[in-house]
C-alpha cells in the first residue's frame, strides 16, 4: 500500500483521500488569476485557499497558513517564480511549486528545476494537464515536461564575452561596482552596461541571482 505524503500539521487531513488538497495561486494576469480560481475550485479534488498578484503576496500568505501546493507563474511583478522558489528553499517550508507559465525558453525550465520546483505546465496546455500535475505533486511525484537532457546541461555562461566572464567572476568575488571599474580601468557607467547585459542574457535580475547560477554551473562542473 502506497503511502501519500506527510505535510506537517496537514499529514492527517489532507491526503487524497481524507480531504481536499489545499492550492494557493500567484499571476500576475487577473485573467489568469480567476480562470485558474474557478478551474482549481470546480474540480472536487482541490480546496483554493488564496488568490495572488505578486510573489512578496503569495510568501505572506505561506507564513499565515501553509498549504500543500503552490501554481506559480515565473513572471511576476516583484520577482520571478525562481525567485519565489528562494524564498520557499530559505524559509524551509514544506509548500511544493508548480510553475505555470507562457515562458518556452529551456533556461526558464532549467531555472525552475534548479529552484526545486515540484512541477512544470505551460499555459499552451489544456487545463487538465495542469490540475493532474498538481494531482500528481501532491501524491509526492515531479510533474516535469519531458526535457533534452543536453539542453538541461548547456552551459548558459558560454554565450558570454570574456568582459562578462570577468564581471562575473568579480561578482562571486564579492566586489562592488566601484571595485570592479577601479581595477578593469573602466567606468562605473559602463560596468552597469555590461551588468545589465549579463543579467539578460542569463536571465537573471540581480548580482546575487548571477552569483548562483555561477556557482550552480561552476559546481555542476567539478561533479
Amino acid at each position: 500500500m502506497r503511502h501519500e505524503p506527510k505535510w506537517g500539521r496537514y499529514s492527517r487531513g489532507s491526503t487524497l483521500m481524507a480531504g481536499k488538497i489545499e492550492v494557493m495561486i500567484a499571476d500576475q494576469n487577473p485573467v489568469v488569476r480567476s480562470g485558474l480560481e474557478a478551474l482549481v475550485q470546480r474540480d472536487g479534488r482541490f480546496s483554493v485557499c488564496g488568490i495572488h498578484a505578486s510573489g512578496e503576496s503569495l510568501i505572506e500568505a505561506l507564513k499565515v497558513k501553509p498549504v500543500e501546493i503552490a501554481i506559480v507563474g515565473w513572471t511576476l511583478p516583484d520577482m520571478t517564480g525562481g525567485a519565489v522558489l528562494t524564498r520557499l528553499k530559505q524559509e524551509k517550508w514544506r509548500t511544493r511549486v508548480v510553475i505555470y507559465t507562457g515562458e518556452r525558453s529551456g533556461d526558464v525550465l532549467r531555472q525552475a528545476i534548479k529552484g526545486g520546483a515540484w512541477g512544470f505546465v505551460s499555459k499552451t496546455e489544456e487545463p487538465q494537464v495542469l490540475l493532474e500535475a498538481v494531482v500528481s505533486v501532491a501524491r509526492g511525484r515531479l510533474s516535469l515536461p519531458y526535457v533534452d537532457i543536453d539542453l538541461l546541461n548547456h552551459d548558459p555562461l558560454e554565450g558570454l564575452t570574456a568582459r562578462e566572464r570577468e564581471l562575473l567572476a568579480a561578482l562571486a568575488n564579492g566586489w562592488t561596482n566601484l571595485q570592479i571599474a577601479a581595477r578593469t580601468g573602466i567606468s562605473r557607467n559602463t560596468v552597469k552596461y555590461h551588468l545589465k547585459n549579463l543579467y539578460d542574457k542569463l536571465g537573471v535580475s540581480n548580482r546575487a541571482m548571477a552569483v548562483a547560477l555561477h556557482v550552480s554551473v561552476n559546481r555542476s562542473d567539478h561533479h
